[in-house]
């Protein structure tokens, strides 16, 4: 089983040709065989591809957008649908392929069915990342912050040292000091 991508090589919109490389990047990575179809220079792949994406799974104007995905002649998604699957990391069965060997994935046997007819498979990695998460006692929030503060843990007693620090740099500059800058929280003003 092949996977197909319709794509529109000579799209003038960025975003559809970020989408398009990003779908395309993930399957060459992860050594998914698919065939890459354009539809800007084929009217046959346009034809098909629109007549085969699901009425439900069209757009208002009706004219489906690449990248449209399919498994041969089984319609799996579009981009925003295969987005969700790999952040949900249920892609292969969005692909309506079997995981690889070795891989974390698993089909439950009750698993649900997704409404283009796949199944949804279930991982063992998020309930392993939950444990993690339990015994580090880190919550999901902290990690975020820390991850947008870039690496800066947030707990008092970093902050403490990180408030000396501003208040010797600001007593040293005290013209400074007394300018209010938006997102320089550290001294409560």
């Amino acid at each position: 089983m092949v996977i197909r991508v319709f794509v529109a090589t000579s799209s003038g919109s960025i975003a559809i040709r970020k989408k398009q490389q990003e779908v395309v990047g993930f399957l060459e990575a992860n050594k998914i065989d698919f065939k890459e179809l354009d539809i800007a220079g084929d009217e046959d792949n346009r034809k098909w591809m629109r007549e085969n994406v699901p009425g439900e799974k069209r757009p208002q104007n009706g004219i489906p957008l690449p990248p449209q995905i399919f498994n041969e002649e089984q319609y799996c998604g579009d981009f925003d649908s295969f987005f969700s699957a790999k952040e949900e990391n249920i892609i292969y069965s969005f692909l309506g392929l079997a995981p690889p060997p070795g891989s974390k994935v698993t089909k439950s046997e009750d698993a649900s069915s997704l409404p283009n007819g796949d199944v949804a498979g279930e991982t063992e990695g998020a309930a392993e990342g939950i444990e993690k998460t339990e015994e580090s006692g880190e919550t999901e929030a902290q990690r975020e912050d820390t991850e947008d503060t870039g690496g800066i843990s947030e707990s008092p007693e970093k902050n403490v040292s990180a408030r000396s620090a501003h208040r010797s740099f600001t007593a040293s500059f005290p013209v400074l000091s007394s300018c209010k800058v938006p997102g320089a929280m550290l001294h409560g003003h």
